[in-house]
């Protein structure tokens, strides 16, 4: 009767092992590997929208992994969910990466959101980051008790 148990139990082992590999899919994923490390929300000097005053506006990740992530179609978001979606963008293993609030060149350690308007709150703000299912990877917040930046 053992012999049975064991046969029968092997479909369902195999199936979970199947399904964890395909939800996690890689162990970057599966350990977290970035995570939100670095927020300036309050831009030195006054909110003129000048695209430097933009600029200086940013979110910097971390990859915490030992290889590079895919952050292709994950989402950045505050939490009047104004959104950026990573286009094919990969961040190598212990790299940063900035997403900057206005414009200009990406490179592979700075993105840019290309807009016009704050989207960071000084007062009191979220900054999630998801992937492009939908699932949370992290969050960071912070409140007027924070002077310009909050490390995450």
């Amino acid at each position: 009767m053992r012999t049975v148990r064991i046969r029968a139990a092997l479909p369902a082992l195999a199936g979970a092992a199947l399904l964890t590999g395909t939800l996690l899919s890689t162990p970057a994923e599966a350990a977290g590997g970035v995570k939100i490390h670095h927020v300036w929300f309050d831009s030195p000097g006054s909110d003129n929208r000048s695209n430097k005053s933009l600029n200086a506006e940013w979110v910097q990740l971390k990859n915490t992994s030992g290889s590079a992530v895919s952050l292709k179609g994950w989402v950045l978001k505050d939490a009047s969910n104004h959104r950026y979606v990573f286009g094919n963008v990969r961040i190598g293993a212990g790299k940063y990466l900035k997403v900057h609030t206005g414009s200009g060149s990406d490179t592979t350690s700075d993105k840019y959101q290309d807009r016009r308007a704050y989207v960071w709150n000084n007062d009191k703000d979220t900054a999630t980051l998801t992937r492009a299912s939908g699932s949370r990877v992290d969050t960071c917040s912070w409140t007027t008790r924070d002077p310009s930046d909050k490390y995450c």
